[in-house]
């Protein structure tokens, strides 16, 4: 028989955290994080990372195994998370990937490759990127693969040299190395809906309890540990927001407001990427019984 993935997808506090962890309960799962900002040591309050208490004696695989200064790497991901879904497999359980980063997730369970990298390359990209910035990089991206371009938003330089990197290294346009919807498990996506008011109002709770929690600290006490020189880590919503702060370059009040706007922004984005998949089954998240419903989904 094949040995199902199950996997809980949505945007950004839409609740995905408490549905696996009634799922692997009710399973006998084991959850594999598919979050790329939960990856990283030390990044808690930010990443609304479930603490050891919290987690109701339920495994979790792959948080906090990099440290805030290494750049992220979704090849290396991918590698880590089929090496935990294979041990799970092993053990008799359930793997439920739980998270919002759309392109880990496809990274673990779809027929992704992807391609190497050239360090020097990627400096003279990057040295480009700083110099002639974003808009010009994107520009000339969309001369030499449009879908690509119109897949990657203007101002994200990161992914536009990598774009180019690939375009220089392979020859092959970085829109092909996202390929169709074709898992390599026998896999059930479960989407959690949110409506958009209720969604916002999540978001500037969140953020505001993220304060109270001790954010500013947590990210002060990354900043020591080198978190501006880690080219992702130092990018996350809210602790970018935070790091500006510490460097006067806006006030507390401001860093918490512009944290909301940008998750608000990203959601969009998180909510785009997941509604091109045909294989998400959507659930609203005021459905009462949304375990019983996965559950259904799995079974049939």
């Amino acid at each position: 028989m094949p040995r199902p993935v199950l996997a809980v997808v949505g945007p950004t506090a839409a609740g995905k955290s408490a549905l696996s962890l009634r799922l692997a309960a009710a399973l006998g799962g084991e959850i594999v994080n598919a979050d790329s900002m939960q990856l990283y040591r030390g990044m808690d309050i930010g990443t609304a990372k479930l603490a050891q208490a919290e987690r109701g004696g339920i495994p979790h695989h792959l948080l906090d195994i990099w440290p805030v200064t290494e750049a992220a790497s979704v090849s290396e991901y991918q590698l880590l998370a089929r090496q935990a879904i294979t041990a799970i497999h092993g053990r008799g359980a359930i793997p439920i990937l739980v998270g919002g980063s759309g392109l880990y997730m496809r990274a673990a369970i779809d027929k992704l490759e992807f391609p190497g990298t050239d360090a020097g390359l990627r400096a003279r990209l990057e040295d480009e990127l700083a110099r002639a910035g974003a808009p010009a990089l994107h520009e000339r991206l969309g001369r030499l693969d449009p879908a690509a371009a119109a897949a990657i938003l203007p101002g994200n330089g990161r992914r536009i040299v990598r774009a180019l990197e690939v375009l220089e290294l392979s020859g092959r346009p970085f829109s092909a190395t996202l390929p169709q919807y074709e898992s390599v498990y026998e896999t059930v996506q479960i989407g959690l809906e949110v409506p958009r008011p209720e969604l916002d109002r999540r978001v500037a709770h969140r953020v505001g309890r993220m304060w109270q929690l001790g954010l500013v600290e947590e990210v002060r006490q990354l900043a020591a540990a080198g978190l501006a020189k880690g080219r992702t880590a130092s990018r996350a919503l809210g602790y970018a927001q935070v790091l500006r702060f510490l460097d006067g370059e806006c006030t507390e009040e401001e860093a918490a407001v512009q944290t909301v706007q940008a998750t608000r922004k990203f959601i969009r984005r998180q909510e785009s990427w997941f509604r091109r998949d045909p294989r998400i089954r959507w659930l609203p998240a005021d459905e009462p019984d949304p375990v019983t419903r996965a559950l259904a989904l799995l079974a049939h």
